[in-house]
């Protein structure tokens, strides 16, 4: 695995850049917006930023803040800067004359709101695995209700099966013993008429024997 090249600092300079003749080509309620933008064109332009892109011009937010410490109407007409240029192209502003406290209040700040980060992460993190368990158990206590009431259907259904079955085979039964009731009553009758009982009789078995 390669490592990675370290950054190295190519330029470095101190502008003092004008922003009233900018900010004042638009309306008041976007004048601070326009001034940060022309800081980062200014710097673009005479720090030679490939193809003066100002994705590639990073503001400090303390530069940013000067610029918008009167409100978005009245920016400050000029801002005096150094401008830092990388390797990588990457151009970074700073605002010149910031007492150092203000830095060391910021690292300060930027600590206490990695912790709070960390902590609300955590909590947020905890409340997603508490729902996901009681997602997960409801989803079971659904399978097994399903599961329950399947079972039920089956039983019901295998009952209604059997009862069917049984009706049925009673309803069999009792075809052959009308039928054979009715076969065994044309026979006598055929054989009756002629007075000659036993013999019918005999002739009905011996039918009953060839089928």
């Amino acid at each position: 695995m390669e490592k990675k090249e370290e950054r190295k600092q190519v330029l470095e300079r101190t502008y003092t850049i004008p922003l009233r003749q900018e900010f004042m080509k638009v309306p008041r309620y976007k004048r601070a917006k326009k001034a940060a933008k022309a800081t980062k064109e200014f710097l673009a332009k005479h720090m030679k930023v490939k193809d003066r892109s100002l994705d590639l011009v990073k503001l400090d937010p303390w530069l940013n803040k000067a610029i918008w410490m009167r409100g978005i109407k009245k920016p400050v007409y000029k801002v005096t800067v150094k401008a830092t240029k990388y390797s990588d192209g990457i151009v970074r502003a700073e605002i010149v004359g910031l007492p150092p406290k203000y830095r060391d209040e910021e690292k300060k700040f930027l600590k206490r709101k990695t912790k709070v980060d960390a902590r609300e992460k955590e909590h947020s993190e905890k409340i997603k695995k508490e729902l996901e368990k009681k997602k997960a158990e409801d989803d079971k206590r659904k399978a097994e209700e399903k599961a329950k009431l399947e079972a039920e259907a089956k039983k019901e259904k295998t009952e209604g099966e059997k009862e069917e079955e049984k009706e049925k085979k009673e309803e069999e039964k009792i075809i052959h013993k009308v039928s054979k009731d009715e076969h065994s009553h044309s026979y006598a009758k055929e054989y009756g008429k002629s007075g000659d009982i036993k013999r019918g009789t005999a002739e009905i078995h011996r039918k009953a024997l060839e089928h």
